[in-house]
């Protein structure tokens, strides 16, 4: 429990990448010094001011609790061999998170014994800390430090503030590509996002219909209903109370998106960065996993008993502010089972690149689907004897519903995988997990695999066959996915599982199972390849854990009109926005963007993240871009287009466009 209450903090405490969102929160001043001690052997003082009323967290807090950490970079020739803490940190217990913790007040000091082998581009690192002031709390905040030897042989400490170079400008900003004017305005993005916020408004609704057949939900419908049409005057009168009930339901959810406008305010690319950042990615994954626990039976979750105790007993006042407490006692009393469902939707909603709009949306669905059967019974009271009755089978769909979040918790994994290129979670390795759970559910309806709280029935419906059988067909259709043959292809699931190439058989495994152009992962390179070839370059804005990319290069660029043209026309050039690694460290720069503010460019994602936004104004992904050879654009970017005959029409305008 303690685990989500930390998940659940770090989403809330979500801050935006760079350094003006951090001067903003950061609640504490470093100071660094050095000095060596032994050969090959230096000491690091990190010494922190704490602003005043403020908590930061000690070393010794555990991982999956708010913690302070001090760590190398990946590329440096050194190790840490010891970190202390030079004050005693306080001890007491803390009623946020439910359990004891250690901080420290006022000042902060860690010792670090660092073992180098080689100093020649110096020691470089970082302190990430974590702070509180009563139950509020702040996303970690990550301070670099880099320490050199000078010309005297002593570690001095270079300020970590990247120096902004105009050489170092020209690599993101390219100043030949004029979106205003390209040489025939044919694509664009805007469509896409029209057709994005009607899917999504879809799967909110089918989310909330599944809300809607759970225990804590389902049996609320008659009893709530029966209470309107029998307390009120007249039939239209309790009608009328059914449907405002209803109403505000739906208006409930709705305003949960309301504080993730105030979370991306100034920032356009925040919540966008939920789909990239590796850390929250697995702070989701971690949620799915308690709640398909949860959903198992293992415990329950749920808000506490005294907040659903406390607006229940202002249900009574007045008629409207009585019906809206109503409303508000169902959402808390409900969120045991509809909260899996929303934290699915929420991440889900996020990582379309919409930020709080399509989150709105995805809620608009989810709260009309749960709302709007109040007001329907309501209004025809008799459909009430042909509900079903409550009973075994809403469990059953619950356990199902532990299964989903399963494969959920390997999804979220797998993208924090790709993105920190760990090579856990191949994608032969996923999907067999995948097999697994699909199998494991399949063997649940059967009645094969049992539950303590929920037995199989006497005699399995038709229903529950029929979904065995449909789990059954799922798991076999992906057993070709884990075999090195062109049958690997999953159309069905691409976006899901990592790319063809993330692959336990190697990179090159991913031949002859979609587009075999000159694919790079380098601009200049590329670009230095156009010119060579006398070819368009054809820009491919991506991301390790971006579903609608794989979805791209797994269904339309295999369709032999968009493949033919690739391969034989264009230089392809896939940028990966959420690329973790790091520059070297003479080659991170700041960069200001043309809103004025400073970033920092310290790793290949930050540097076509920054590319995208500067020279195409678009922060989402997929995103794809025709340029000549000398950086001229030949038509208008366009987003995810999931119809191959649309994507290879918008390839040959460009390919037209090129040849006049």
């Amino acid at each position: 429990m303690r685990t989500l209450l930390f998940c659940l903090f770090a989403v809330i405490g979500l801050a935006p990448k760079g350094a003006s969102a951090q001067d903003s929160l950061a609640k504490a001043v470093w100071t660094f010094s050095g000095k060596k001690i032994d050969k090959n052997i230096y000491q690091l003082v990190l010494s922190g001011k704490i602003q005043k009323g403020w908590g930061l967290f000690s070393l010794s807090m555990p991982d999956d609790m708010p913690n302070t950490r001090v760590q190398l970079d990946s590329g440096v020739a050194a190790q840490i061999r010891s970190v202390e803490e030079r004050r005693t940190p306080v001890s007491e217990q803390n009623a946020a998170l439910g359990t004891a913790i250690k901080y420290f007040k006022d000042e902060v000091e860690f010792v670090t014994t660092v073992e180098a082998t080689d100093i020649s581009k110096g020691i470089n690192g970082s302190v990430t800390y974590m702070t509180f002031k009563g139950d509020e709390f702040i996303n970690p905040i990550t301070v670099p430090f880099r320490f050199v030897l000078n010309a005297a042989g002593e570690l001095e400490f270079r300020s970590s503030d990247l120096i902004e170079s105009a050489g170092s400008n020209q690599l993101i900003k390219r100043t030949t590509i004029d979106m205003d004017n390209p040489a025939v305005k044919v694509g664009g993005t805007g469509a896409e996002g029209k057709k994005s916020l009607g899917r999504i408004f879809f799967l909110g609704f089918l989310g909330g219909l599944l809300a809607l057949i759970m225990p804590c939900t389902f049996p609320m419908i008659p009893m709530t209903v029966s209470f309107f049409t029998k307390r009120a005057v007249s039939p239209a009168g309790g009608i009328r109370n059914a449907f405002i009930y209803g109403f505000f339901i739906f208006l409930i959810y709705v305003l949960i998106s309301v504080p993730f406008y105030f979370l991306g305010a100034g920032n356009e690319s925040i919540l966008n960065n939920i789909s990239t950042n590796a850390w929250l990615n697995l702070a989701f994954a971690a949620v799915f996993f308690i709640f398909a626990l949860s959903f198992f039976g293992l415990f329950e979750i749920g808000l506490p008993s005294g907040v659903a105790n406390k607006v229940d007993a202002k249900a009574g006042i007045g008629s409207v502010g009585g019906i809206f407490f109503m409303a508000l006692t169902l959402a808390i009393v409900s969120f045991s089972c509809t909260g899996p469902i929303l934290g699915t939707l929420l991440v889900g909603a996020l990582n379309e690149n919409g930020g709080a709009f399509q989150l709105t949306i995805a809620l608009a669905g989810f709260g009309l689907a749960l709302g709007l059967p109040f007001g329907l019974f309501a209004m025809f009271p008799r459909w009430l004897s042909k509900l079903p009755k409550s009973g075994s089978w809403m469990n059953t769909v619950k356990i199902v519903f532990a299964f989903v979040e399963l494969a959920l918790f390997i999804k979220f994994l797998s993208n924090a995988d790709l993105v920190m290129h760990w090579g856990l979670l191949k994608r032969e390795v996923f999907i067999a997990i995948w097999i697994a759970i699909s199998l494991a559910t399949s063997l649940f309806l059967f009645g094969i695999i049992k539950f303590k709280h929920d037995p199989p029935p006497a005699k399995l419906g038709i229903g529950r066959k029929l979904a065995a059988l449909l789990f059954l067909a799922f798991g076999l259709y992906m057993v070709p996915g884990v075999t090195n043959t062109k049958y690997a292809n999953l159309a069905l699931i691409s976006g899901f599982p990592p790319p063809l190439s993330y692959s336990i058989y190697g990179h090159e495994s991913a031949r002859g199972k979609g587009v075999e152009a000159n694919v790079v992962n380098d601009y200049f390179k590329a670009l230095e390849l156009a010119k060579q070839q006398n070819k368009p370059l054809l820009l491919d804005f991506t991301g390790w854990a971006c579903v609608n990319c794989r979805k791209m290069e797994e269904q339309v660029w295999p369709d032999e009109r968009v493949k033919t043209l690739i391969e034989e026309n264009f230089v392809l050039v896939s940028l990966y926005v959420d690329d973790r690694k790091l520059l070297e460290t003479d080659k991170q720069f700041s960069y200001t963007l043309s809103d004025g503010t400073k970033k920092a460019i310290r790793d290949i994602g930050d540097v076509y993240s920054t590319m995208q936004i500067e020279n195409f104004r678009n922060a989402s992904q997929p995103l794809y871009a025709i340029i000549t050879p000398d950086e001229k654009l030949l038509n208008l970017p366009v987003a995810y287009t999931p119809n191959p005959g649309e994507y290879a029409q918008w390839l040959r305008s460009g390919l037209e466009a090129y040849k006049k």
